[in-house]
C-alpha cells in the first residue's frame, strides 16, 4: 500500500518517473519513531515544500496490547456515531411530514388566492366540497350529504348549497321552506368558516415553514456532530495485511505505513532570470505550472509500548524511508488526487459524506422553495411588471424577447467534478520547463535523502 501513489503516477504515465530513488533504514527498538517522521517533515517544510499527507495505514497484531486499545476507541466511536445517527433519521423523517403538510396547506391556500382571480367560482366550488367532506360531515345524519343521499324531499340540497354564494340566494332560489331553512343556516356556517380557516390556515402554514426552519437547522446540527466521529471511527480502522510475515498473531508488533508529498511550484521566470533557460521565457505566457514533487514513503515495524500511565503508547522499531523524485504538472497532480479519491481511501469519506449531508441536498429544493417563498414571489411579480404593457417598446427591435426563448443553460451538479483531461504539452514545455522540474527534483530527493542520514550518522542507506 506504501507503493499505492507511485502505481498511481506510473499509471497516469508510465514515463514520469521516479526520477531518482534513495533509501534509508532507522532501526532502534529503544528509540521512538515519531523523531524520523516530523524530523523528515519539518525539513521539507524548510525547503519550501507544500506537503500533503496522502497514505496513512496501521495494522496491529491481534494479540497486542494496542490492538485492544484502539479496538475499544474504535467502538465507542462507532457507538457515538451510530446514535447520532440514529436522531439524525429521526429528525429527517420529521422534515419529511413537516414538507408534505406544508404542500397540503399550500394547495388549500391556492384556492383562497383563486377566490380572488378569475378562477373565484371554481375555487369557491372546491372549497365548498371541502367545507362539506371535513366541517359539515361531523354533524353525521344531519349532515348536507347525509340529507341529501338518504332522506325523501332534501335530494336537491346539495346542488342548492353549491349553487347559492349569501342569505339573500337562498331566499330567491324557487326550494320547499323546510330544504330553505337548513339550506340558510348551512351558508351562513360556511361563509363564517371561509373567513376564519384562510386566517387559520394561513397562520399554520407560517407555522409549519418556522418549525421547517428549526428541523433543518438541528438536522445541519447534528450531522456535524456526527462526521467527527465517524471519520475517527474511519481512521481507527486497521488495514488488511494478508500475509504479512512481521505481524505474527501473539507478538506485541504494529506494521504502520506514511505516504507524504511535497510539491514546489518551478519558478520558470525566475530560472530565465538567471540563465538556467532561454530569456524568452521570462515574458512567454500559457505555460503550465510544473511542480518539483518529492514522494516519501515511510514503513515503520515497531514495538507498541505503553508511556507509563499514559493511555497513548510509544513506538521503536526499524524505520524504511524511501525518497522519490517526480516532476508533474498541475493536470498530473489533480489526476493523482482524482484517482485516490475513486480507490478504497476515499470510498469510506464519501460513505461519511453520504450518511450525514445526501438526504439532505435531495431535499433540499423542497426546503428552500418554502424557507425562500416570499423571495421567489416577489421575484415573479418583478418579471411580470418587467414583461408587462409597461416594458420598453424598443424591446422586440433590439432582439430583447428573442433572447428570452433561449433555453438556459444547465448548471452542474454541486457534488459532480468533471474529470481531469491531460493536456497535451507543448515543445517549450516539454524540452525545457520539464527538464527544469526534474532536475530540482533529483537534486531535491538527494538533499533531503543526505540531510537526514548526515544528521544521524546513519550507514544503513542506498
Amino acid at each position: 500500500m506504501a507503493d499505492a501513489v507511485s502505481d498511481i503516477i506510473a499509471k497516469i504515465n508510465p514515463k514520469l518517473g521516479p526520477l531518482a530513488e534513495h533509501k534509508l533504514v532507522y532501526d532502534s527498538s529503544s528509540e521512538t519513531l515519531e523523531p524520523v517522521y516530523f524530523f523528515i517533515l519539518d525539513l521539507m517544510g524548510d525547503f519550501g515544500f507544500k506537503l500533503e499527507k496522502l497514505i496513512d495505514n496501521f495494522t496491529s497484531s491481534p494479540g497486542s496490547g494496542h490492538f485492544a486499545e484502539l479496538g475499544q476507541r474504535a467502538t465507542i466511536m462507532q457507538q457515538q456515531g451510530t446514535k447520532l445517527l440514529g436522531d439524525i433519521n429521526t429528525v429527517l423523517r420529521s422534515v419529511l411530514n413537516i414538507i408534505y403538510d406544508l404542500k397540503d396547506f399550500r394547495l388549500r391556500l391556492q384556492s383562497y388566492d383563486e377566490l380572488k382571480g378569475d378562477k373565484k367560482e371554481a375555487a369557491m366550488l372546491s372549497l365548498k366540497q371541502i367545507w362539506m367532506d371535513k366541517v359539515d360531515i361531523t354533524k353525521q345524519n344531519s349532515s348536507i350529504k347525509a340529507l341529501s343521499l338518504g332522506q325523501a324531499g332534501f335530494q336537491t340540497l346539495i346542488h342548492a348549497f353549491l349553487a347559492v354564494k349569501d342569505e339573500k340566494d337562498v331566499e330567491k332560489i324557487d326550494l320547499n321552506d323546510s330544504v330553505k331553512r337548513i339550506l340558510l343556516s348551512r351558508i351562513v356556517e360556511f361563509n363564517h368558516w371561509l373567513i376564519e380557516s384562510e386566517k387559520e390556515l394561513s397562520k399554520r402554514y407560517e407555522l409549519e415553514k418556522t418549525y421547517l426552519k428549526s428541523q433543518v437547522n438541528a438536522l445541519k446540527l447534528y450531522s456535524r456532530w456526527a462526521k467527527p466521529y465517524l471519520k475517527a471511527a474511519q481512521e481507527l480502522e486497521m488495514k488488511e495485511q494478508g500475509r504479512e510475515p512481521a505481524l505474527v498473531k501473539a507478538f506485541n508488533t504494529m506494521i504502520l505505513e506514511l505516504t507524504l508529498m511535497g510539491k514546489r511550484k518551478v519558478n520558470v521566470q525566475g530560472a530565465a532570470r538567471e540563465g538556467k533557460i532561454s530569456k524568452d521565457f521570462e515574458k512567454l505566457k500559457g505555460i503550465k505550472d510544473y511542480y518539483t514533487c518529492v514522494l516519501v514513503s515511510f514503513r515503520f515495524r515497531g514495538i507498541p509500548q505503553r508511556a507509563g500511565q499514559q493511555p497513548h503508547y510509544l513506538f521503536g522499531g526499524r524505520a524504511e524511508v524511501t525518497f522519490k523524485a517526480y516532476a508533474l504538472n498541475e493536470d498530473e497532480i489533480a489526476k493523482i488526487d482524482e484517482e485516490l479519491n475513486k480507490s478504497d481511501l476515499g470510498e469510506a469519506l464519501k460513505l461519511i459524506e453520504g450518511t450525514t449531508t445526501e438526504s439532505l441536498d435531495h431535499l433540499q429544493k423542497e426546503i428552500d422553495f418554502f424557507l425562500e417563498e416570499e423571495n421567489i414571489e416577489k421575484k415573479a411579480e418583478e418579471k411580470k411588471k418587467e414583461s408587462g404593457d409597461s416594458s420598453n417598446p424598443f424591446k422586440a427591435l433590439l432582439g430583447g424577447y428573442e433572447k428570452s426563448n433561449e433555453k438556459p443553460k444547465e448548471e452542474p451538479k454541486k457534488d459532480e467534478k468533471p474529470k481531469v483531461v491531460l493536456r497535451p504539452e507543448s515543445w517549450a514545455e516539454k524540452e525545457y520547463v520539464r527538464p527544469l522540474a526534474a532536475g530540482d527534483a533529483k537534486e531535491t530527493a538527494f538533499k533531503l535523502f543526505d540531510i537526514y542520514k548526515k544528521a544521524h550518522g546513519m550507514a544503513s542507506y542506498t
